[in-house]
């Protein structure tokens, strides 16, 4: 973390926000999610017009309320994704900057100085593009999971 400087620790509060978001979504998904559904369920049979349009508007509305909840945080693990190569690609210039900032003191005699710049550039990227790729794959099946997790709360609310 040191020799990333401080754009390495604003990588690992990105990251560490991202999977706790996604982490988040995962325990609703499999623990709070089917309650809900049943919840849903019972009270769509438990009505007595399901045909009617009033009885179709109610069961967009339950459709949309669970998509609503199934899709929370995403847009934002989403934007973390996306935002944290840009935090690598921050933590490059960072330490290009120092790099020449070393070259323009003692030219490029001092390798080691130089050196030092250009490990901030590459563990910065590294570590920004790292934690982006990981978050790419989960944030995918979140979403085609949303999807298909909507359908089947459609299909379940079908008239009968």
């Amino acid at each position: 973390m040191e020799s990333g400087g401080i754009v390495m620790w604003l990588i690992l509060l990105a990251s560490v926000l991202m999977w706790t978001l996604i982490l988040e979504r995962y325990v609703y998904l499999w623990f709070l999610h089917p309650r809900e559904v049943r919840k849903l369920m019972d009270e769509w049979h438990q009505r007595q017009d399901l045909s009617s349009w009033y009885a179709q508007q109610i069961r967009q509305g339950m459709i949309s309320k669970c998509k609503t909840g199934l899709e929370r945080f995403l847009i934002l693990i989403r934007t973390l994704t996306v935002a944290l190569p840009m935090l690598g690609l921050l933590g490059t210039v960072n330490g290009m900057i120092l790099t020449f900032d070393v070259m323009t003191i003692f030219g490029t005699g001092n390798t080691r100085g130089m050196a030092g710049g250009i490990s901030v550039a590459l563990i910065t990227t590294m570590g920004g593009l790292l934690t982006a790729l990981s978050g790419l794959y989960f944030i995918t099946q979140l979403e085609q999971q949303v999807v298909r997790e909507v359908h089947n709360v459609a299909d379940a609310l079908r008239r009968d």
